[in-house]
C-alpha cells in the first residue's frame, strides 16, 4: 500500500455510510416533502381556484419541474465531482437543497401576491431540483467507492434508504399537523412547519459529511493518471452510452412505481376516493418504515445473487402488483390499502435496493460521478418528473386507477428489457474501470 492509499476500515466505511444515509434522507425529505405538499395543499394556495383536479395537475406540473432541472444539476456536479472530488459537492448540494426548501416555507399565496406566487414555487423547485441532481451520484458513489467489493451492494444500498427515510419524516410530519389541525389551520399555515423544519436536519446533515473523508478510489484514480483531458459529460456521452441508456431504462419502472405508490396515491385517494388527508399520508407513512429496511436487504441479496435477478424481481413485481394495489386502495380500507402501498414499495425496492451498486459498476472511475449522474438523472425527467402528472391527467380522462396500472406495466416492461440486455456487473473492480 502507498503512502497515497487511504487505510478501508469497517470504522470509515460505517461513519460514510451514515454520513451519506443523513445527507440523503434530509434531501429526499426536502424534495418528498414538496411531492406530498403538492398533492394535497398547493393546488388549492398557489393557482387560480378552478376545477380541483385541474389544479392539482398545475401543482404537480411544478413538481415535474424539479426534475427536469436534476440533469443539470447532475452534469454540473458530475464534472467538478470527476475533477475535485465527491465530499466538496456533496456538502454543497445538501445546503442549496436546505435554503430552496426553507424558503418555500416563507412563500406568499396566490390570494396574496397573484401570478408572483406561483414563479416564485417554481424558481425554488428547480433550485431543489438541480441540488438532488448532483446528491444522488455523490452519495452513492462516496460509499461504493470506500466498501468492500464483496459487501457493496449491502453499504451502497444505505444512501438508498434515505429516500424511505426521508420520505417518513416527510409524511409524518404532515400526517400529524393534518392530525392535530383543522384544514382551514393546515391550509393556512400548518403546511408551512415541515418546510421550516428543514432548517435543522439540513445543519445536522452537514454536521456529518464535513466529518467525512474523501472516496479512497477516487484518490487513487487521481494518484495514478491525470482527469479527463475532455468534459466528463462528453466522454461519458462517447464511451458509455449503452451504460447510460442502460440505467435509463432501468429506472423507469422505479421511478414511476415510486411516484404512483407514494405521491399519486395521496390525489386518488382524495379526489377519486372521496377520502380524508390521513388516509393516504398514514398508509404511506407506514409502508415507508418497512421499505426503510427492506432496500438494504435487497442490496445485500444482490452481492450474493447478482444485481440483475434481483432487479428483475421489483420490476416484474411492480408491474403486476400495479394492479393488485389498485383493487385494493379501491376498497376505501385503511389496512387493504396499507398493505397495497407496503407490498408495492418492498418490491420497489428489490430495484432500489442494488441500484446504487448496479450504475456504479456501469462507469470508470475518472467519469463515474458523471456517469451515475446523468444516467439517473436523465430518466427522472420522463419517469418520476411526469408519472404524477400523466397519473392524474390518465385518472381524469378514463375515471379509473386501472389505466393509471396499465402505465405502471408499461414502465416495467421497459425496465425489464434494459436489464435483460445488460451483462452483469456485481464482480466488477471499480478500481481498474
Amino acid at each position: 500500500m502507498t503512502a497515497t492509499e487511504p487505510v478501508r476500515t469497517k470504522s470509515s466505511i460505517v461513519r460514510v455510510v451514515g454520513a451519506s444515509l443523513v445527507g440523503t434522507t434530509v434531501e429526499w425529505y426536502d424534495f418528498f416533502l414538496y411531492g406530498v405538499a403538492a398533492s394535497v395543499v398547493f393546488g388549492d394556495l398557489f393557482f387560480p381556484k378552478g376545477e380541483e383536479l385541474t389544479g392539482t395537475l398545475l401543482s404537480f406540473a411544478t413538481f415535474a419541474v424539479g426534475f427536469f432541472a436534476r440533469p443539470i444539476g447532475g452534469v454540473v456536479f458530475g464534472h467538478f465531482g470527476d475533477r475535485l472530488g465527491r465530499k466538496q459537492l456533496l456538502v454543497l448540494s445538501l445546503l442549496m437543497m436546505g435554503i430552496a426548501t426553507f424558503a418555500i416555507g416563507l412563500l406568499p399565496t396566490y390570494a396574496q401576491v397573484g401570478a408572483l406566487a406561483p414563479i416564485l414555487l417554481t424558481v425554488l423547485r428547480l433550485i431543489q431540483g438541480f441540488a438532488l441532481g448532483g446528491e444522488w451520484g455523490g452519495a452513492v458513489l462516496i460509499v461504493s467507492e470506500h466498501g468492500d467489493p464483496a459487501r457493496r451492494g449491502f453499504w451502497a444500498s444505505w444512501p438508498q434508504a434515505g429516500a424511505p427515510a426521508g420520505q417518513l419524516i416527510a409524511n409524518g410530519v404532515l400526517a400529524g399537523l393534518a392530525a392535530f389541525q383543522s384544514d382551514a389551520a393546515f391550509n393556512s399555515w400548518g403546511w408551512r412547519i415541515p418546510f421550516l423544519l428543514s432548517a435543522v436536519l439540513v445543519l445536522v446533515g452537514l454536521w456529518v459529511r464535513l466529518r467525512i473523508e474523501e472516496s479512497p478510489v477516487f484518490q487513487e484514480a487521481r494518484a495514478k493518471e491525470a482527469p479527463a483531458e475532455k468534459l466528463p459529460i462528453l466522454e461519458v456521452l462517447t464511451r458509455y452510452p449503452r451504460e447510460v441508456l442502460t440505467a435509463m431504462g432501468a429506472r423507469m419502472a422505479e421511478n414511476v412505481s415510486y411516484y404512483i405508490f407514494t405521491i399519486v396515491i395521496a390525489t386518488y385517494a382524495k379526489e377519486h376516493l372521496g377520502m380524508g388527508k390521513s388516509f393516504a399520508l398514514n398508509a404511506v407513512l407506514i409502508a415507508a418504515a418497512v421499505h426503510f429496511f427492506a432496500i438494504p436487504l435487497w442490496g445485500a441479496l444482490s452481492d450474493r445473487i447478482g444485481r440483475k435477478p434481483v432487479y428483475l424481481i421489483g420490476a416484474v413485481g411492480v408491474g403486476v402488483w400495479a394492479f393488485v394495489f389498485i383493487a385494493l386502495v379501491d376498497t376505501k380500507n385503511f389496512a387493504l390499502a396499507t398493505l397495497a402501498v407496503t407490498v408495492g414499495l418492498v418490491l420497489h425496492g428489490a430495484m432500489y435496493g442494488p441500484q446504487a451498486a448496479f450504475f456504479t459498476e456501469l462507469f470508470g472511475t475518472r467519469v463515474r460521478y458523471s456517469g451515475v449522474s446523468v444516467g439517473y438523472q436523465l430518466a427522472s425527467i420522463v419517469a418520476g418528473g411526469l408519472a404524477p402528472f400523466i397519473a392524474v391527467a390518465l385518472l381524469k380522462a378514463y375515471d379509473s386507477g386501472y389505466a393509471i396500472a396499465v402505465y405502471v406495466a408499461a414502465c416495467a416492461v421497459i425496465s425489464i428489457v434494459a436489464v435483460t440486455s445488460y451483462s452483469e456487473t456485481h464482480r466488477r473492480d471499480l478500481t481498474t474501470l
